[in-house]
C-alpha cells in the first residue's frame, strides 16, 4: 500500500476510525472480497460523517487517485446485490 487514506483534521478519533474502516472495506473488496452487508453498514456510517455529496466525491476521488479503487463503483455494485451476498471488485488499472 503506497497511499494514504484521506482524512479531515476536524473529525474526532472515532470518526477517523470509521472513515478509515470504510476505505479499508473498499480496498478489501478489490483485493479479496467483503460481505455486502458489512460494506453497506460502513458506507452508512461514512455518510453520517460525510453527509455532503461534494465532500464525499472529493474524499473518494483522492482515495481512488492514490489506490485505484473506486468507492462509487463498489457501492453501486453492492446496492445491486442481495443481503448476504459478497462484493468482489476487479481493478481496472
Amino acid at each position: 500500500m503506497n497511499y494514504s487514506y484521506p482524512i479531515d483534521e476536524t473529525w474526532n478519533k472515532q470518526e477517523i476510525i470509521d472513515v478509515v474502516n470504510f476505505f479499508s472495506m473498499v480496498e478489501k473488496a478489490y483485493e479479496q472480497s467483503v460481505k455486502r452487508d458489512d460494506i453497506m453498514l460502513a458506507y452508512t456510517r461514512f455518510k453520517q460523517i460525510v453527509p455532503s455529496k461534494s465532500e464525499e466525491k472529493q474524499l473518494c476521488g483522492k482515495f481512488e487517485k492514490g489506490s485505484g479503487y473506486s468507492c462509487y463503483r463498489t457501492i453501486q455494485y453492492a446496492k445491486d446485490l442481495q443481503s448476504g451476498d459478497t462484493v468482489q471488485m476487479k481493478k481496472n488499472r
